[in-house]
């Protein structure tokens, strides 16, 4: 858990205003008694989960890739080649969805705003140390060339939490420290 006392707050501020924006029809999936509290979130989403991330074309046309997802301080992180057609696509349209899913037991829909962590072009975001310092500590320092990957951050806007049975996935779940 990374979450600070205030990033928790405004995490769970967005998932409870997240779902009092949602379709009845959604409303009606995700109850209070089929969701988690941000503070369990952090303690499920722990290490490297995949994404399945959404990016839009110059034409308008939606497309989906995993990504190797890391959920630090109430925000997605990921990483890809400089060259990946989701790293063009997010250069001019840094909007962003994210889903990550564990079978039928876990959903976490994201849309939000990505910024990049290590640009090449300038200073680096004032995250990137601590993240850079995290990806270290998780891949090891060998693992491959930081230089070849782009790091983002998805900002989100709109966060919804799916838990089919919340107590048998937190009984899974590493203890909030």
């Amino acid at each position: 858990m990374y979450e600070t006392e205030p990033e928790l707050r405004d995490l769970q501020t967005l998932i409870d205003t997240s779902r009092g924006r949602a379709t009845a029809h959604l409303q009606s999936i995700i109850t209070g008694e089929r969701s988690l509290t941000a503070e369990q979130l952090v303690r499920v989403l722990t290490g490297m989960c995949v994404l399945v991330l959404s990016t839009v074309t110059a034409q308008g046309e939606p497309r989906v890739s995993a990504v190797d997802g890391h959920f630090l301080h109430g925000r997605w992180v990921f990483g890809t080649s400089p060259g990946a057609a989701k790293a063009r696509h997010l250069r001019v349209r840094p909007a962003a969805s994210v889903a990550h899913l564990r079978g039928e037991e876990l959903g976490v829909f994201v849309h939000g705003v990505v910024e990049r962590l290590n640009p090449v072009d300038g200073p680096g975001h004032p995250d990137w140390p601590a993240t850079l310092e995290y990806l270290h500590a998780f891949y090891g320092d060998g693992a491959f060339d930081w230089s070849d990957v782009v790091y983002y951050q998805l900002r989100p806007t709109w966060m919804t939490v799916y838990a089919a049975d919340p107590d048998r996935l937190l009984s899974g779940a590493a203890p909030a420290s």
